[in-house]
């Protein structure tokens, strides 16, 4: 059995986590971590949909977590992971951070988004992106897994087999992309169910998004070159669901037929990634509560633009059942046990 600790459990994404953790045969959760409600209560009084699990939410402890827990998971705010995954490294515990913390490879690019001093660079280096369609190998071998974020998950899945293929110009690409609500956090959420619900609109618009730098560095990896995307954001008024609208200029006279079939190429064997033929369009409800991605996609020929349609379940793909996928794979397990 993996033994497993849960750092931030009271989040939308640590109780995610818990929900697909708890059900995992190959798991048992053996620590519970949290900061607002540390040590307050039991987890099925916070939870009463997990009174089974006869757990209780403890205060950080860094040496009760390295004694008793092959990995761990971190579902903490940013610019918090890089004060504890230290420790955790060195004490050979391998680490799945849910976070940005150790998602972009420039820690100057890092502190120009997020406003704060990185003060754990030394191991960014060690941080492998936790994207299992495109990085299996390196995750394999990795201690620290920076799981990506949710939006960059739908465009870089989305955006791929295009790319590697050299079907479309890297120059121009517009992504359109709307959000659930849980995707701001349950704070945020809370707020907005209680101030603007329901209500549909763009946010952080013209490169204000923390995304935007992780979305060009993986684009640029995939592509070996510089990438400048236009990216807007929406909040949708559902609770969870993410669909990313992604225009790019064709380079090659190709027809969508073709694409279609060098996308399921690409993907052969990948089971999260569903590829619809081009006579159907994908849409939110189709993923809700999985971990997959589904991508559907229709060549303009009047505007001779490529575009396609991304979607996934913020919580699962683009966050926790991502996670899990990713550990599946550190401990030489099937992707898909527990998911």
């Amino acid at each position: 059995m993996i033994r497993v600790s849960i750092v931030g459990v009271t989040g939308y994404t640590g109780e995610e986590l818990l929900r697909i953790l708890s059900r995992h045969p190959n798991v048992e959760i053996t620590g519970l971590y949290g900061r607002s409600s540390s040590g307050e209560r039991y987890l099925r009084d916070l939870y009463p949909n997990f009174a089974y699990l006869n757990l209780k939410i403890e205060a950080l402890d860094i040496k009760k977590i390295t004694n008793n827990c092959d990995v761990v998971f971190l579902a903490l705010p940013h610019a918090v992971s890089f004060e504890v995954i230290p420790s955790l490294i060195d004490a050979s515990v391998k680490v799945i951070d849910l976070s940005a913390d150790f998602r972009l490879n420039n820690p100057e690019v890092y502190e120009k988004w997020y406003k704060v001093n990185h003060t754990a660079k030394e191991y960014i280096n060690q941080a492998v992106y936790g994207l299992p369609e495109l990085n299996t190998y390196e995750i394999e071998k990795a201690a620290l897994i920076a799981n990506p974020g949710c939006y960059p998950t739908t465009v870089a899945l989305g955006c791929a087999p295009a790319i590697k293929n050299g079907f479309v110009n890297l120059q121009g690409i517009v992504i359109d992309s709307k959000s659930g609500i849980s995707g701001a956090g349950r704070k945020s959420a809370k707020e907005y169910f209680d101030s603007e619900h329901p209500n549909f609109r763009a946010y952080k618009i013209a490169g204000g998004h923390r995304h935007v730098p992780e979305i060009e560095q993986e684009l640029s990896i995939l592509s070996g070159e510089d990438v400048t995307i236009s990216f807007t954001p929406h909040i949708m008024p559902v609770e969870r669901g993410m669909l990313s609208t992604i225009y790019a200029n064709l380079k090659k006279n190709v027809d969508t037929f073709e694409i279609i079939e060098k996308y399921k190429e690409f993907y052969k064997g990948r089971q999260f990634i569903k590829i619809l033929d081009d006579d159907t369009m994908t849409g939110i409800k189709n993923v809700v509560n999985t971990n997959y991605c589904e991508i559907s996609m229709q060549v303009d020929k009047r505007t001779n633009r490529l575009i396609i349609v991304s979607v996934i379940d913020n919580l699962v793909k683009g966050a926790s059942g991502q996670a899990v996928q990713n550990m599946n794979i550190m401990f030489g397990l099937p992707e898909s046990i527990g998911l």
